[in-house]
């Protein structure tokens, strides 16, 4: 039977040999995969016996080049330890500039407070502290050799008035809230008359601020606050009239009390300072000039919380620790040259201003912190100071009002300037102790919960009074 084909519709393929073979094309298929590999292989020696940061036609020069380009790798090398070395010293615990790494959790650990405040007795050795009577300069008159004269809330202090002040004696000293002459305005920080009556009446008082409207108000904790605190203890908040619209326009209005839940509000006038931030260590720092018959406080940052009874923390941080002083260790760093760092990196603060600080602190004996010492002099040198308890001892006064001055004198960073207070008043009074009580960070955070600002303002203006006095090179040493 004959075959069947399909129809074709070109004509028939001439005859003849074919272009190209099958056998050439096998080969060639099996020669690709060596051959690509071989590539890859030579690649890869080249990219490995030559140096990383050199350009390839450095490798095959001559003995003298090669001898040239070791000598600038070894000093490569040498610069790149140094600069690592000084990059450990400095950015190690700056963890949220370092891509990468992971955020830090810091979070509350137990503290054993007694069960109630019920029975709660001051111990009867607890008050053996330093003695010795300070009285607050509250007028100046014209300074001698100058037509103007400028009243400043923190008074004209010179440098040897400055170094004197250091020394646990009785004296007067600059402690804020001076005035000029009479008939000249007030230098500010002015209070209402009733206020200033109920402020006189506190034995304990927790106290806060809120100006320039940088923060929403914080209530304590009612449930955490026993009925004792609730009655006895004066909870004080400091606001100025900006702030109180603010809040008033959010539903926190003072009742007919002038309260606002536990919270007695306190509207200050005139404020002495046009950096927000240093006009509020005025209120932190100063509690003894502002609650003159107080023997305790308490004050807190107005990002915290404080959600634990004031009576108990004082008998945790004071009574138990035998100290007039309590203030928390920074959660992360522990050296003033850490904390001039990170300040200049978030623009905390006016550069120059704070190098001027700085350099003074060192010229003045401030070293760096030496956490393997034999028996350091404090567990950190730098404090989280947005919580502080304090006894209104003599020592613990005169700690206050040196801080407070050095806060006017200098930056408004007050982290800057606590140790180096704290070091040159432990070395001017030798024999005549200061009981500081340095906590973990943890205990504060177990006793007042930490929010964020409601505003973060940029770099704060350098300080108007920030001035080189004459009697700088008089100072004693």
């Amino acid at each position: 039977m004959a075959e069947h084909r399909l129809p074709t519709t070109g004509p028939p393929p001439a005859a003849g040999p074919r272009r190209h073979s099958r056998r050439p094309r096998r080969r060639c298929r099996l020669l690709l995969p060596p051959t690509f590999a071989l590539a890859l292989l030579s690649l890869a020696y080249l990219s490995f016996s030559s140096h990383a940061s050199l350009p390839f036609h450095t490798i095959h020069q001559g003995p003298a080049n090669r001898e040239n380009v070791g000598k600038g790798m070894d000093k490569r090398d040498k610069r790149n330890t140094t600069v690592k070395e000084n990059i450990s010293m400095t950015i190690d615990k700056s963890e949220p500039f370092i891509k990468g790494r992971k955020k830090k959790h810091y979070g509350p650990c137990e503290i054993e407070f007694l069960p109630s405040v019920d029975n709660l007795v001051e111990p009867a050795d607890y008050s053996n502290f330093t003695q010795f009577l300070l009285k607050y300069i509250l007028n100046e008159g014209h300074l001698i050799g100058n037509g103007f004269f400028e009243p400043l809330f923190a008074g004209h202090q010179s440098l040897r008035e400055r170094e004197e002040t250091y020394y646990a004696k009785n004296q007067s000293l600059h402690c804020g809230f001076v005035d000029g002459p009479e008939g000249y305005p007030s230098s500010g920080f002015d209070l209402d008359e009733h206020d200033r009556a109920y402020m006189a009446t506190c034995r304990v008082v927790v106290s806060s601020c809120i100006f320039g409207g940088s923060d929403y108000l914080r209530r304590p904790t009612k449930s955490r606050i026993g009925s004792y605190s609730k009655k006895n203890v004066c909870f004080i908040m400091f606001l100025d009239e900006l702030t109180l619209t603010t809040l008033s326009s959010e539903g926190h209005v003072p009742d007919e009390n002038g309260s606002i839940g536990l919270w007695r509000i306190v509207v200050v006038k005139n404020l002495p300072y046009k950096d927000m931030r240093r006009a509020g260590k005025v209120p932190k720092l100063l509690a003894h000039q502002l609650f003159p018959s107080a023997l305790y406080s308490i004050w807190l940052d107005s990002k915290l919380r404080l959600h634990a009874d004031p009576m108990l923390i004082i008998e945790y941080f004071l009574w138990r620790k035998k100290a007039e002083y309590a203030i928390s260790v920074h959660y992360d760093r522990t050296c003033v040259w850490e904390e001039v760092l990170q300040n200049k990196r978030l623009n905390k603060y006016n550069h120059t201003a704070i190098d001027e600080q700085f350099y003074f602190y060192q010229s003045d004996g401030l070293v760096k912190f030496n956490a393997s010492g034999h028996d350091p002099v404090l567990p950190s040198y730098v404090p989280k100071g947005s919580f502080i308890v304090r006894a209104h001892t003599p020592m613990s006064n005169l700690f206050s009002c040196l801080w407070f001055n050095e806060v006017n004198r200098f930056t408004s960073r007050d982290q800057l300037s606590f140790t180096y207070t704290y070091l040159k008043l432990r070395r001017m009074n030798a024999g005549r102790y200061f009981q500081l009580n340095m906590f973990k960070d943890c205990e504060r955070r177990a006793v007042a919960k930490l929010f964020h600002h409601r505003t973060n303002g940029s770099t704060d203006p350098p300080p108007t009074n920030l001035r080189t006095d004459k009697n700088h090179s008089s100072m004693p040493s």
